[in-house]
């Protein structure tokens, strides 16, 4: 038996009260439980003694003291519909739990699921198991292992073979720390079948001022032929801790994008994984980070070139301000018998201020012979040429400024297909260069 240590003994405490809880879970999920919790405890957290986690101490997460998340919250239906705009189909989560008073799923296509988590497994526990935990592997990650033992909820979304789903899913995540700081493990699986279609926005939200930590795992099935669009949103609370991984399966002939915004929290880190399995894959996977303050993001990617005649493209920009701090590690793999993958990598950096900082490292991994790969990356600051262009037109300084940074992310978020979500976040990054420019002022 493993000794428990002062760091992770309060999640021993936690995992057994949550297992009295639970009653009887089916054989399957109990024992994925009890082998990611003993890892756990193996592992511990992870510290920047280890490569991966170089440039990101969690010892703040550590060193907090978090209680279990419960639903309470005053957000209303109306306030939801107000910030994040009407939507056909959403599901709401507070502190990680379902709340049905605030989700709205009209119609579907037949065979569609969209349903929280618990529900899913209380219902149909034997229909999730050839998914979840199938994909994120906790062997080598302690915050993948915690997730697996410890989540309650999150949502699940099936889109059966041959449908095409028009409106976008939007799953909705509300923090409301208002009494306390608290922890929430939330877990999600999206699973689309063959030949079908879909568009999920995935957002993250919270109250500024307020001190929780979210731990995400999201696992993503795409299956031969299928379509799948995603967008994760994160507008958290400047306090908060958000350690989020991402795991994508593609099989052969699928269409997978994924968008990853980040625009709040304190100590961020985005884990986004891709196994391309199969061949005629398209795979994309872009990202924009804008920080201010002492936030820091850490994005980790790692694309898998696992088989012939796939195609990856990633795009991450980043903006930083203030005595903010940025990672950027991205690999791609191309296995021996992946020829002719067509992979590229770009990130580029934009610093605001001398106080902010990145550490970029795009990696190439190549172990085939007919392939056309490359990766780059860039920092910079704004183009003094421009500045001044923009200035003898009488335009002034904070102004122009904004203008050029809008530019910047511009390209990025106009890749992004759904109207409202890229118009509202057009108006999020305004919001928050205007707070930037009073807060230099």
């Amino acid at each position: 038996m493993i000794a428990t240590s002062p760091e992770t003994e309060r999640y021993s405490i936690e995992y057994e009260r949550l297992r009295s809880l639970r009653g009887a879970e089916p054989n399957w999920l109990a024992r994925l439980r009890a082998d990611a919790f003993a890892r756990f405890e193996e592992l511990g957290f992870p510290t920047t003694r280890y490569e991966e986690w170089k440039y990101t101490s969690v010892q703040p997460i550590v060193e907090t003291e978090f209680r279990p998340a419960s639903l309470n919250t005053g957000m209303t239906a109306g306030r939801i519909e107000q910030t994040f705009g009407t939507s056909p189909v959403r599901l709401v989560f507070v502190n990680g739990l379902y709340a049905p008073q605030l989700s709205s799923v009209g119609s579907l296509p037949q065979g569609v699921t969209v349903i929280n988590m618990a529900s899913a497994l209380a219902t149909n526990a034997d229909g999730l198991e050839p998914y979840l935990g199938r994909f994120a592997k906790f062997r080598d990650h302690a915050f993948v292992a915690l997730n697996t033992a410890l989540f309650r909820d999150g949502a699940f979304v099936h889109i059966p073979r041959g449908v095409v789903v028009e409106d976008p899913i939007q799953l909705l995540f509300i923090a409301d720390a208002a009494d306390g700081a608290y922890d929430s493990h939330i877990r999600n699986l999206f699973v689309a079948d063959e030949n079908s279609q879909a568009t999920l926005i995935e957002s993250h939200w919270g109250k500024d001022g307020q001190t929780y930590f979210s731990n995400i795992v999201t696992e993503i099935a795409v299956a031969p032929r299928a379509n799948l669009d995603h967008y994760k949103v994160q507008e958290e609370s400047a306090q908060a801790f958000h350690i989020a991984t991402q795991q994508l399966e593609q099989s052969e002939t699928s269409v997978f994008s994924s968008h990853s915004i980040t625009f709040g929290g304190g100590l961020v880190r985005n884990d986004i994984n891709a196994r391309l399995g199969g061949e005629h894959i398209e795979c994309t996977v872009n990202g924009l980070y804008v920080l201010d303050g002492r936030q820091h993001v850490d994005n980790h990617t790692a694309i898998d070139h696992a088989l012939p005649n796939c195609n990856s493209h990633e795009l991450y920009k980043g903006i930083m301000d203030g005595k903010s701090t940025g990672v950027f590690n991205g690999k791609i793999f191309v296995r021996q018998d992946a020829q002719k993958t067509d992979a590229k990598q770009t990130n580029q950096n934009l610093l605001l201020s001398r106080d902010a900082m990145i550490d970029t490292k795009p990696q190439l991994e190549i172990y085939a012979d007919d392939v056309r790969c490359t990766h780059g990356a860039t920092i910079g600051q704004l183009d003094a040429d421009a500045l001044f262009y923009l200035r003898t037109r009488g335009i002034g300084e904070a102004e122009a400024r904004a203008m050029l940074v809008q530019a910047f992310a511009g390209d990025l978020l106009n890749r992004i297909k759904v109207e409202t979500l890229r118009e509202r976040l057009e108006t999020a990054l305004m919001e928050k260069l205007g707070r930037q420019q009073h807060q230099d002022a």
